[in-house]
């Protein structure tokens, strides 16, 4: 009975890790595309004429 008990925190551990690692590579990604896209906008901003 103990060894399903460690089998399941050891898959539950397993699986908390790898999501973590996805939402963290998600996470930058986004953010990195953030900045450029901003930093476009900014070096761009002279050409806009509203």
């Amino acid at each position: 009975m103990n060894e399903r008990i460690y089998k399941a925190m050891r898959r539950a551990g397993t699986a908390n890790i790898v999501l973590g690692i996805i939402v963290l590579a998600v996470g930058i990604a986004s953010g990195v595309l953030l900045i450029v896209g901003g930093a476009r906008l900014l070096a761009h901003k002279g050409k806009i004429l509203f």
